[in-house]
């Protein structure tokens, strides 16, 4: 009897990080370079796209993030530095239903791996001979309607446009 009990109940979702890694990082201190004359102001922008792609293995996927941080002096627009960073995730991921994975690997997978990606850049910034950036909190589930309102935008405008 416990057995059937066992098998009604409800398959609970599974996320394991298998593994997590830099796959490609770049840093340019233009400030040393170019010094800018006055006082230096920076305003930092930040962009992120995502990406999400099936392993080798059954339930095995790699996400990855990548940043582009561009900081520019708020008077005169310089740019001061520029770091682009990839960063992959390798997850196992059980019990999700396959209209569901597609979120899930776009949300869930990117906020486990963003706080190793916030000390890289924290890291990065201050060897180069900056303040450490801290990067706010990113709020992938907006991120990701944005990136699915992006991609639904360019199909509309691929079925209006016609083919000669």
């Amino acid at each position: 009897m416990a057995e059937n009990e066992n098998n009604a109940a409800p398959q609970i979702p599974q996320m394991k990080v298998l593994g997590q890694f830099i796959r490609d990082m770049s840093f340019e201190n233009i400030l040393a370079q170019k010094p800018v004359a006055g006082q230096v102001q920076p305003d930092i922008q930040v962009q992120v796209a995502l990406d999400a792609k099936k392993g080798n293995a059954d339930g095995q996927f790699e996400v990855v993030s990548k940043y582009n941080i561009t900081s520019k002096n708020k008077d005169g627009g310089e740019t001061l530095f520029l770091l682009e960073l990839e960063y992959a995730g390798l997850f196992q991921i059980e019990n999700i239903a396959e209209e569901q994975m597609h979120p899930f690997l776009m949300i869930e997978c990117p906020r486990m791996i963003f706080p190793f990606v916030r000390r890289i850049v924290s890291d990065v910034t201050r060897d180069g001979g900056f303040p450490p950036l801290n990067l706010d909190n990113i709020d992938f589930v907006q991120l990701y309607r944005q990136q699915l309102a992006q991609h639904q935008a360019k199909q509309a405008e691929g079925a209006e446009t016609p083919v000669n």
